[in-house]
């Protein structure tokens, strides 16, 4: 498992939907690539109150994509989370 250091946080990103909500399946062209992840662990120095479990929007293109068992997470500074999702 990866531990976070200084203010940095762990996310695991939520896949794009392959359905709109009337049935229809889309491509790989035409999916959007969604900001939205799931915080898996929280650094140490982080001020932001996030923790295990909570759904976040992040600033796209950010943070560093690391491969671990065959999971992909993301480990982003705080300050690339643009909100949480109640």
């Amino acid at each position: 498992m990866l531990k976070p250091l200084s203010k940095n946080i762990v996310l695991k990103k939520e896949e794009a939907e392959q359905k709109t909500a009337s049935g229809i399946i889309l491509t790989t062209e035409s999916k959007e690539v969604p900001s939205q992840a799931t915080v898996v662990a929280v650094g140490p120095k982080c001020e932001s109150g996030l923790k295990e479990g909570d759904k976040v929007v992040y600033k796209n293109y950010s943070g560093t994509k690391v491969t671990i068992n065959d999971e992909d997470f993301i480990v982003i500074d705080e300050e690339d989370i643009l909100a949480s999702i109640q």
